[in-house]
């Protein structure tokens, strides 16, 4: 009874701690842009999402190169790795072809 039990409880821990792994939020995404990247890209986010399809941010995305794509769009850009899946998503939420328009 008492492996039955720390099993349970082991498997319950498990499901919670992968359950709240860090996702993304278009929010934060907005705010970071506006925080972190309206200053060098010198424009809005809705120009900077605007830029490219959710079909091709997505492929950025998966190919890694989200990064390198938003330092080309905005020279001398340094997004840190942690604000990639933030940024990705308002980008994606807001792209050329979403037809939503953030407020910023």
């Amino acid at each position: 009874m008492n492996t039955i039990t720390k099993l349970a409880l082991a498997t319950l821990l498990g499901t919670v701690l992968f359950s709240t792994t860090a996702t993304a939020d278009v929010k934060k995404g907005q705010k970071l842009y506006m925080k972190k990247m309206k200053a060098s890209c010198g424009f809005s986010g809705a120009k900077f999402a605007a830029k490219h399809t959710q079909d091709e941010w997505e492929a950025l995305n998966g190919a890694g190169k989200f990064g390198e794509e938003a330092a080309k769009i905005c020279p001398g850009l340094k997004l840190k790795d942690k604000y990639v899946p933030h940024i990705y998503d308002f980008s994606y939420e807001y792209a050329s072809d979403s037809g939503n328009v953030p407020s910023c």
